[in-house]
């Protein structure tokens, strides 16, 4: 029995023991415990939560409510399960990759140093060249200078040649077009004289004309020490049948040249350093042999006059 009972009951017990209470007073209390269990039953209602539907209403939904609850905790281990399977992927992802990253990086770093080392020599091998270039450069210029006084050297002799050429011809001149020619080639000034001019048919003996072209011949060198003279003698291909201490055409040419080299040496102004005797014999034709006007050009004495190389010689050696 509850605390609302009892009143009640206390109530009624008043109500009968007490004779003298008014017809009113019983109405009053009647509609006060009406009131009361209307409050009571609210009450109860309020307190089970069912709104009047009773206890099994309010179970029911607790199991419902449970029901729920496990299927969100499955979905929740079922997330997590799921989340913590991304997870150790991501970890298995991140520890290949820094993995892999650490192996490039060390191979990065071996590769950038071997590059390193191989610019280092190839700053060094780049140095040395730059200075063998210098060196070089400074050698070529060298060099062009040299060149360049070589050519100076060479223009000059030239002229000086032509100048030579000139005075033999004038000096020559009334000999020109009787077995003698005087002309330049190669830097050189030949002056050709045939046996008709020079000598007798056999013999090394400079006739008397002869020896007035020479000695004319002499008077130029004499102002030209500065030149080389090579005498030449030539014979043609018809073997020396003369009579004499004479072995062939080889020791006539021989014979011929060196006589042409004791006129010249008469002239005290000439030095003998500067004259070379030559046998040619029959071995350097200027015109076939198989004619007398060949024949008799073969039959010659050359004068090769050619400027002293000596100072060209040095600058070639220095080049």
């Amino acid at each position: 029995m509850n605390r609302l009972q009892h009143i009640l009951l206390l109530l009624v017990l008043t109500s009968l023991s007490v004779s003298c209470v008014s017809s009113q007073l019983y109405e009053d209390l009647k509609a006060q415990n009406d009131r009361l269990k209307a409050e009571n039953e609210s009450l109860m209602s309020q307190l089970d939560g069912t709104s009047g539907k009773g206890e099994g209403y309010r179970v029911q939904s607790l199991e419902d409510k449970i029901e729920n609850l496990k299927a969100e905790n499955t979905q929740l281990s079922m997330e997590l399960a799921a989340v913590k399977g991304n997870l150790k992927r991501l970890q298995e992802s991140y520890d290949a990759l820094e993995a892999n990253s650490s192996s490039a990086l060390s191979e990065n770093l071996a590769r950038n140093r071997n590059l390193l080392t191989e610019l280092e020599a190839k700053e060094k091998a780049l140095a040395l060249e730059e200075q063998r270039l210098q060196k070089l450069q400074k050698e070529l210029e060298q060099r062009s200078q040299r060149v360049e006084e070589l050519e100076g050297i060479i223009a000059a002799k030239d002229a000086k040649m032509r100048a030579l050429k000139d005075a033999i011809s004038a000096a020559l001149t009334q000999f020109e077009g009787k077995g003698l020619t005087v002309e330049q080639r190669d830097g050189k000034v030949y002056v050709s004289m045939e046996n008709k001019l020079l000598f007798e048919s056999g013999s090394w003996a400079v006739n008397t004309r002869g020896r007035e072209a020479v000695v004319a011949l002499g008077n130029v060198l004499a102002d030209n020490p500065e030149i080389a003279v090579l005498i030449e003698g030539h014979t043609d291909n018809v073997p020396y049948s003369g009579n004499g201490n004479i072995q062939d055409n080889w020791d006539l040419s021989t014979k011929r040249a060196t006589a042409i080299v004791n006129i010249l040496t008469n002239n005290n102004r000439i030095s003998k350093d500067n004259l070379t005797a030559a046998g040619r014999g029959e071995y350097a034709p200027i015109a076939p042999n198989t004619t007398s006007e060949g024949r008799a050009k073969n039959r010659r004495i050359e004068v090769i006059l050619a400027p002293k190389l000596d100072e060209i010689n040095q600058l070639l050696s220095d080049i």
